[in-house]
């Protein structure tokens, strides 16, 4: 069972699509972005190994548990107060981890991929009925894994308290960082955690 949305975020972990490593330019920027507050990227196993094909997801789910519990002990704060998330494939590991059971106070999911591009039949919303964190999700408004009509007609079943922020743009926001990084802090300043200034690097 996850933990009550009343958890205040001590710290976020995030993790990157599975095209690219922990220095992907969103993650970096919102690392810097929310910045006292603790925050680690991620490589998953396949990445660390330097192979390209992407974890299944109980090796993804497992390294994600050893990964949280070293980084929340490293840092001092509680596992109920980690904040996980990332981008597309990272991110939806992430959450059907908390779905599974890895306490976290929410999900910050970038990018989620709702389904494969042109093929929305396979969806990747098993596990949504079983996330009770609060999530935020920000996408864009063209992003072929998934449109804002389409999150909208899957979104309720997710039982914790669900923020959407739409920008422009398709799956890889390169020029959408800044509007990104906002998203995130003010979403996390609004469950409590302590971030920084309302400015964002370009």
């Amino acid at each position: 069972m996850t933990t009550s949305p009343s958890t205040v975020p001590g710290a976020l972990l995030l993790t990157p699509g599975a095209g690219a490593g922990r220095d992907h330019h969103t993650l970096v920027a919102v690392g810097q972005a929310v910045a006292p507050l603790p925050c680690e990227r991620f490589d998953f196993p396949y990445r660390q190994a330097g192979k390209r094909m992407p974890d299944k997801p109980p090796v993804a789910i497992a390294a994600l548990r050893d990964g949280a519990a070293a980084f929340t002990s490293r840092v001092g704060v509680a596992p109920e107060s980690l904040v996980l998330g990332g981008r597309s494939y990272g991110g939806r590991m992430c959450s059907m981890a908390v779905a599974e059971g890895l306490p976290a106070a929410g999900l910050v999911l970038l990018s989620y991929p709702l389904h494969p591009p042109g093929k929305p039949d396979r969806l990747r919303v098993e596990h949504f009925g079983d996330i009770t964190v609060p999530v935020l999700f920000v996408g864009g408004t063209a992003d072929p894994f998934g449109s804002p009509e389409e999150f909208a007609a899957h979104l309720p079943a997710i039982a914790g308290p669900v923020t959407t922020v739409w920008l422009p743009g398709g799956h890889d926001q390169r020029r959408s960082d800044p509007a990104v990084c906002a998203a995130v802090r003010e979403w996390l300043t609004a469950l409590g955690g302590a971030v920084g200034s309302t400015e964002t690097k370009d």
